[in-house]
């Protein structure tokens, strides 16, 4: 179960356009929080703190696996290295994990995608 397929989101991947103050810019919509980008749509995310980062929290990247080959993970404003057993679940559905601070995030997945290559991004907000 990938959550609520009924909660609010957006039907499609875009461009980041802007993030910091707490959220970001894409499709000509600003968003408070975090957020999760997938190849079909782009959804709030409820995580604040790498640490809470998880499989439960990254259910619909699993649930999507077969459309991804990369997940970017946007740590904040913090390092952060993922648990081994996170990277052996994604590794096992054949996701490659790479985690960074949020900017470098962002600017690395709107390349990707600029460059229609299957990717997904988890996103922590920033101040």
């Amino acid at each position: 179960m990938a959550g609520d397929p009924n909660a609010p989101h957006f039907p499609r991947s875009a461009p980041i356009e802007a993030y910091g103050k707490g959220g970001f810019a894409f499709a000509g919509m600003s968003h408070r929080g975090s957020l999760l980008c997938l190849p079909d749509a782009i959804w709030a995310w409820d995580v604040t703190d790498p640490q809470k980062i998880d499989r439960y929290s990254l259910d619909r990247v699993f649930t999507a696996a077969n459309s991804i080959d990369t997940l970017l993970i946007g740590t904040g404003t913090g390092v952060w290295l993922p648990p081994p057993a996170l990277r052996q679940a994604l590794k096992a559905v054949r996701v490659v994990l790479d985690t960074m601070q949020t900017g470098p995030a962002v600017r690395t997945y709107n390349i990707m995608i600029g460059e229609r290559r299957r990717v997904a991004a988890a996103l922590i907000a920033v101040p």
